[in-house]
């Protein structure tokens, strides 16, 4: 499996191209904003000779999905989104307001993550890993033989995603942190949807949300 990380929008989101020697690949969280962050994603794709056959989203929040509506178009490809992050497609043009971005209208999304455990494509299959909190249908898509975790906006280098937007909560992404991700293994390379790459081993030991639990200086479930 072989991955790439393509950075787009005013917000500095990571978009991720992932794909095995068949050529198929699926994008993660397309971000492209522009005809020219357009054209930087179809001349990656095109020069590496890739089919895509799939759109999937870690999450609704529209700086991860701008470029999606792109995808659909190019390619006739499928678009997979929890249910539960619905919401956030209706509300996308607001939320980006806030940030000064315009943001058109988004497409619905045919595949519902809530239901889906795997994600298949050429020869390789991501495990669909239910990481709410950030917002309330947030996922992970996790490889195992790579020891490849992409981890959208619940876990950064050395931080983790906001939890004061509408459907966030702090309890929650420190659940899925805690009991979903870092038991993957020291090991497993992470792909946060913002800022560069990390290991679970490296944010075991110097993320200060993580340490203050292991540390039992904060009570993550109350």
């Amino acid at each position: 499996m072989k991955t790439a990380c393509l950075q787009f929008n005013p917000i500095q989101e990571n978009t991720y191209v992932v794909w095995d020697d068949t050529k198929q690949c699926v994008v993660i969280d397309a971000g492209n904003s522009s005809p020219r962050e357009d054209a930087a994603l179809d001349n990656f794709i095109a020069g590496h000779g890739l089919e895509p056959v799939m759109a999937i989203n870690t999450h609704g929040h529209f700086d991860h999905t701008l470029g999606v509506g792109h995808l659909k178009e190019r390619y006739g490809i499928p678009f997979a989104l929890s249910g539960k992050d619905r919401f956030l497609l209706d509300n996308a043009s607001a939320s980006g307001s806030v940030f000064g971005v315009k943001v058109g209208a988004m497409p619905p999304a045919e595949i519902d993550l809530d239901g889906t455990p795997e994600i298949r494509f050429g020869r390789t299959t991501l495990r669909v890993i239910p990481t709410p909190g950030h917002t309330p249908g947030h996922v992970a898509f996790y490889e195992p033989q790579a020891k490849a975790l992409f981890t959208g906006d619940t876990l950064f280098r050395e931080s983790i995603g906001r939890t004061d937007l509408p459907g966030g909560d702090y309890s929650w992404i420190m659940r899925s942190i805690l009991d979903s991700l870092l038991p993957l293994g020291e090991e497993v390379h992470v792909y946060p949807g913002h800022g560069p790459e990390t290991t679970i081993g490296h944010e075991t030991l110097y993320n200060p949300f993580i340490v203050e639990v292991l540390n039992d200086e904060v009570n993550y479930k109350n």
